[in-house]
């Protein structure tokens, strides 16, 4: 079996590391920018973090800010055509997931005009050009997506999520300040660490993991579980630095090696529901946890040790509960809901949510051959 290995070109850790922005349009002699981000972040002057530096450098760049917190086709056909007027010759996102994935849509597109009607991207469209250059800056510590080979965007027609796997769309820089993640409300922060937390796991257990995977998946899990709590809670600057030196390090990981069925069955729900990614993934972690579990249990025995527990005396089935019993804990004590049913879904759309959950591009990655009734009982396991 051949394994591939895909990483971005370049990548800048720490506080202050925004400042980097500046090295890189000068060195690659880019001329005018378009920025994507969103109102939330305008209004909460984080974006102002990184167009300040622009300003002082005398940087042209225009701001998009039309984006969804699931974004969608329409919100990527509006970012094509602004950054068409603008004429861009490089993407600056800042934000989280949505605008990040939006930035490597409009990117891709940019690039390949075939591919305007945004929907040819579904999955693993055979593009044929790079992106137009990206240069990601995350404001969450959740999605990897400043690392990542793929991108989600909502189909709002099909009500589905389209999950695009491209090499072509990795940014040619990624810029991870923890300055920018300290402003995450609570709530935000909670879902963002449990959906990386969620990639390391998925990423761990996935069908084609492999040794150098593993060593990414592992550690991002310590870095996150460990982190977590203190930084939602506390707001602890180390914490919060940890949490997104982890999400990069899994994303670096679950990129080559795909996902599991929390994935499906929390793009069914964002699809659906418009459900954010992080609260969706946080719900249904445990309870797939507990169903996979059941063929790789030699699996949580390693999980259980990176998050710190002596998993030395334990069963496989032992170290499979205490693995689940672990992640509901911490999802618990940073506030994150526990049902489906407080979160808005309900029980009579579970039948839809599981056919569309097993069409999803995550699925055959899952570690346990799933069907669609097996989908079915999870969602209704998480339901109450």
């Amino acid at each position: 079996m051949v394994n591939r290995m895909i990483l971005n070109e370049r990548s800048y850790f720490g506080r202050g590391a925004r400042k980097e922005v500046i090295t890189e349009i000068k060195d690659h002699d880019f001329k005018k920018a378009l920025v994507i981000t969103d109102q939330p972040l305008m209004d909460a002057k984080v974006s102002q973090m990184v167009t300040d530096i622009l300003e002082k450098e005398g940087i042209s760049y225009r701001i998009f800010l039309d984006i969804k917190q699931n974004p969608t086709v329409e919100n990527v056909k509006n970012g094509v055509s602004a950054c068409k007027q603008v004429g861009a010759d490089v993407l600056i996102a800042v934000g989280g997931g949505s605008v990040i994935d939006t930035a490597k849509a409009i990117g891709i597109i940019m690039t390949n005009p075939e591919f305007s009607d945004v929907v040819s991207l579904d999955k693993t469209a055979p593009t044929k050009k790079k992106s137009l250059p990206l240069i990601a800056i995350p404001t969450t510590s959740g999605t990897a997506a400043e690392v990542t080979i793929n991108y989600v965007i909502t189909d709002e027609v099909e009500q589905k999520k389209m999950v695009c796997i491209d090499p072509h769309d990795i940014p040619l820089v990624a810029i991870i300040d923890p300055d920018l993640m300290e402003k995450m409300p609570p709530l935000l922060a909670a879902a963002t660490g449990m959906d990386a937390l969620t990639h390391a796991m998925e990423g761990y257990t996935t069908k084609v993991a492999w040794t150098m995977t593993d060593m990414f998946h592992i550690n991002a899990m310590a870095l996150i579980y460990k982190n977590l709590e203190p930084a939602v809670n506390e707001k602890d600057s180390l914490a919060i630095e940890q949490v997104g030196l982890g999400q990069y390090i899994a994303g670096m990981g679950f990129s080559n090696v795909g996902l599991g069925i929390v994935h499906s069955m929390a793009h069914s729900l964002g699809a659906m529901y418009d459900t954010p990614h992080g609260i969706a993934n946080a719900i249904l972690l445990p309870y797939v946890l507990e169903f996979n579990g059941e063929v790789c249990e030699n699996l949580f025995r390693n999980m259980g040790t990176a998050f710190g527990f002596d998993m030395t005396h334990l069963s496989g089935k032992e170290a499979v509960e205490r693995v689940v019993e672990a992640i509901k804990e911490l999802s618990r004590k940073i506030g994150i809901p526990q049902t489906l049913e407080e979160i808005g879904v309900r029980e009579s759309d579970l039948e839809k949510l599981a056919h569309q959950a097993i069409e999803d591009v995550c699925t055959p990655g899952n570690v346990r051959k799933v069907n669609e009734e097996d989908i079915l009982n999870l969602y209704k396991k998480a339901y109450k």
